[in-house]
């Protein structure tokens, strides 16, 4: 299981590390600045790769999705606290990146083979 949770990890910083580049293309600086925006542009370049990464390992789709659930939520959840002007841009960012990891360890432990 660790040996997969790292390959996924991997994969994740990938996705950011090839994607971040095209969204400087397509989207104003300005929006991408946003915390909020930031947020889901990362939580997407990572699901991104993990999501590629998961198909080329052949899992089930339901898993794929269910594990870019688990990218997602953490920082969804967040957006309110963070619009509400309760915690700040970078702490969205960095408790959404934290949240992340226990997330995918649940939807990994609970597709354990």
């Amino acid at each position: 299981m660790v040996r997969h949770f790292v390959e996924m990890l991997v994969a994740m910083v990938v996705g950011m590390v090839l994607l971040d580049p095209v969204w400087g293309l397509v989207v104003a600086s300005d929006v991408l600045a946003r915390g909020d925006v930031a947020a889901m542009v990362m939580a997407t370049d990572m699901t991104v790769g993990m999501s590629l990464w998961m198909w080329f390992r052949r899992h089930p789709w339901r898993e794929v999705v269910e594990m870019g659930a688990a990218m997602y939520v953490p920082f969804l959840v967040l957006l309110g606290p963070f619009w509400a002007g309760w915690v700040s841009a970078s702490a969205l960012l960095t408790a959404g990146h934290v949240l992340m990891l226990p997330a995918m360890v649940l939807v990994m432990w609970r597709h354990r083979a």
